[in-house]
C-alpha cells in the first residue's frame, strides 16, 4: 500500500514538472518611437527667383510692323536709356556710346543675335565666360555668342567687358564728354574690324542726339555744387551701401563722390560719414 502511495506521488511530480516546462513566457521590449526627416530641396531656380534683381524684367516696347527705321531706333533708345545711363554712371562708359554701339550691333533690337539671344553688342563666348551661348555666323560660321536672360545683363556684361580688359584702358582716359574719342578708340583697340566703326558710331549719336543722355548724367555733378551753406550735407554709411547706389540715390556720380571725399577705391565701411557736395579747404 505504501508502495503504491510512494509511485503515485512520484508520477505527479513528473507529469507537474513537464507541464511547467511547456510554458513559455514571452517578454515584450517597446520600441522607441522613431520620427520620419523629411528632406525637401529647394531647386536653385526658386531660391533665385526669391531675389528682387531676378525678378525685375526689362519690359520693352515693341515697334510696331510698319514702324520706320527712325523710329525703330527711337523706341530702342526708350527702351535702353535709362540701362545706358546707370551703366555710365557705375563704370564710366558714356551713355551715348553704350547706346550707339547697341543701336549699331543690334540692328535697333531687330537682329537675329539679339532676338535670340538678347545680346546687343556682339560679344563672343571667350574662355572665361561659363554662362549660356548660341552660334551664330559672324567673321565665321557658326561662332559662339553670350546668351543673357534680359538685356540689362547685355549691358551689363558690356561694361565689364569693356572696363576688365586692359587694351581699352586708354579709353577712361578720356572725358566722358568725349563720344568722338571713344568712338575712335574702340577701333583703334580693336573693337571691330569696321575701318568705319567709328564714324558709324559718331553719325548715330549726332542723329539722334544720344549725348544729351551723356550730359544729364554729367549734369547731375552740378546739383550738389551749390549747397545750402548753412548745413553740411553728408551721408553715413550704412548696412548694404554702396559708393553706387548712394551716387544714385543722390544723383551724382560715382567719381564725383569719391572726388568730393578723396577716395581712391570703391572702398566704403558701416558708419563711415561721407561729404555729397564739396567740403571747403578739404
Amino acid at each position: 500500500m505504501l508502495y503504491r502511495i510512494i509511485t503515485l506521488l512520484f508520477i505527479a511530480t513528473v507529469l507537474l514538472s513537464g507541464c511547467k516546462s511547456k510554458k513559455r513566457v514571452t517578454t515584450t521590449k517597446k520600441r522607441p518611437k522613431t520620427e520620419k526627416v523629411v528632406i525637401v530641396t529647394t531647386p536653385i531656380e526658386t531660391v533665385e527667383s526669391n531675389k528682387g534683381e531676378e525678378k525685375a524684367v526689362t519690359v520693352v516696347e515693341e515697334p510696331k510692323k510698319n514702324a520706320t527705321y527712325a523710329e525703330i531706333v527711337s523706341i530702342y533708345i526708350d527702351n535702353y536709356s535709362e540701362i545706358a545711363k546707370d551703366e555710365m554712371l557705375q563704370y564710366g562708359i558714356p551713355a551715348s556710346i553704350t547706346l550707339a554701339q547697341g543701336i549699331l550691333e543690334s540692328g535697333a533690337g531687330r537682329g537675329e543675335l539679339t532676338r535670340k539671344a538678347n545680346n546687343h553688342f556682339g560679344i563672343k563666348c571667350h574662355k572665361e565666360w561659363t554662362g549660356e551661348s548660341v552660334t551664330h555666323d559672324d567673321d565665321e560660321l557658326q561662332e559662339c555668342f553670350r546668351k543673357y536672360k534680359d538685356a540689362k545683363y547685355s549691358f551689363r556684361d558690356h561694361s565689364l567687358f569693356l572696363t576688365q580688359r586692359s587694351r581699352y584702358q586708354d579709353l577712361f582716359k578720356l572725358k566722358k564728354d568725349d563720344y568722338k574719342g571713344w568712338a575712335k578708340g574702340l577701333r583703334k583697340a580693336g573693337y571691330a574690324t569696321d575701318p568705319k566703326y567709328p564714324e558709324k558710331l559718331i553719325g548715330i549719336i549726332e542723329r539722334y542726339n544720344l549725348d544729351a543722355f551723356d550730359k544729364q548724367v554729367l549734369g547731375s555733378k552740378a546739383s550738389p555744387m551749390r549747397p545750402d551753406n548753412s548745413k553740411i550735407v553728408t551721408h553715413t554709411v550704412s548696412r548694404g551701401d554702396t559708393l553706387y547706389s548712394i551716387a544714385r540715390r543722390f544723383n551724382i556720380t560715382v567719381d564725383t563722390l569719391k572726388e568730393y571725399n578723396g577716395l581712391e577705391s570703391d572702398a566704403i565701411s558701416i558708419g563711415q560719414v561721407l561729404y555729397l557736395h564739396p567740403v571747403k579747404n578739404q
